[in-house]
């Protein structure tokens, strides 16, 4: 399985993005040394494209597939979008709270450490839909890591779409979200502009 193994802050400091985003909270003191170049068009909406693939840790295949399936659905291509990248699994853990970082709820998810609707489910990817129950497994609750986790992201913000409910280890896909909702520094439209041409 392909992974992006780059190092979190250097890419954060490349694409100008808050590694908060991705559950961070250290930042790099280096600062980028960028030429004082203007950037073209294209290169702002591929900064984008690159900003989006990189906080949900989606390759360009998949997120190819992702922007043709919004764009054969109703309603704006770009808020269907990032309204499908909400739904992966591995984001839906992150955001209840289950796991500090992305990708450490990507790896959470690949060792079988969640269920959704009872059944183990190993696929980041997998896309829950509203009344989606995800749990975390009966075998694993009793380990030191999920109590070291649930201990460092008891402050974070749960979105109103999504219900947690730790003391049970689940949470549960209340609703979809709507695009205000979704707090990713990425501008959706440019994305949509850059696949389009």
């Amino acid at each position: 399985m392909a992974v992006n193994r780059e190092p979190v802050l250097k890419r954060c400091r490349s694409l100008d993005l808050d590694p908060v985003y991705l559950g961070y909270d250290k930042k790099s003191n280096r600062q980028v040394r960028r030429s004082g170049r203007k950037v073209s068009e294209y290169g702002t909406q591929l900064r984008e494209k690159q900003k989006a693939k990189f906080i949900y840790g989606v390759l360009e295949k998949p997120f190819r597939n992702y922007y043709n399936k919004a764009d054969r659905m109703k309603g704006m291509t770009g808020t269907n979008l990032m309204v499908m990248l909400e739904q992966r699994l591995d984001n839906v853990v992150f955001r209840l709270g289950f796991a500090k970082t992305r990708r450490e709820a990507r790896q959470m998810v690949d060792h079988k450490v969640f269920s959704v609707n009872g059944k183990t489910v190993f696929i980041p990817s997998y896309s829950v839909k509203p009344g989606d129950v995800i749990e975390i497994r009966e075998n694993k609750r009793s380990s030191q890591h999920i109590k070291d986790i649930f201990e460092a992201t008891s402050g974070r913000t749960v979105p109103a779409w999504l219900i947690a409910d730790p003391e049970h280890f689940k949470g549960t896909v209340d609703r979809l979200p709507e695009r205000e909702e979704i707090d990713v520094p990425v501008d959706e439209m440019l994305i949509v502009e850059l696949y389009s041409k």
